[in-house]
């Protein structure tokens, strides 16, 4: 029996990973073995950073809502903690875009955490 190499495969295999590749830098988007190793290696990255996106957007929620907080003599822990104690339930990405875009709406969530906050310290 004939032995079989599969070469139209093999090449099928390779053109679909320089595809992939296209854009890389250098050697990377057009030999194979280097091709291989870095579209591995942007896929672990975008896996990775998929995760990591989240976090940022949440840091830079806290970071603008810290922002708009702090003129009214609020830093953003006491802010949140002034919205847990008032049973005020909004998330994050909420208070930044009122923060942003509705800032009527956001200082009446600060009146009502530096009410709530004025409360507590007068209970103890």
């Amino acid at each position: 029996m004939a032995r079989v190499k599969g070469g139209p495969q093999t090449r099928q295999r390779r053109k679909k990973v320089i595809k992939q590749a296209k854009g890389f830098y250098g050697t990377k988007s057009t030999h194979f073995k280097k091709a291989k190793e870095q579209q591995m290696k942007s896929l672990a990255y975008a896996y990775r950073d998929r995760k990591q996106r989240k976090r940022d957007f949440r840091s830079l929620w806290i970071q603008r809502i810290n922002a708009a907080t702090r003129p009214h003599g609020l830093s953003y822990s006491k802010f949140m903690n002034g919205l847990k104690l008032s049973n005020i339930d909004i998330n994050r990405k909420m208070l930044s875009e009122l923060a942003i875009n509705d800032e009527k709406q956001f200082l009446s969530l600060i009146e009502s955490s530096k009410q709530a906050l004025s409360k507590q310290a007068a209970i103890k």
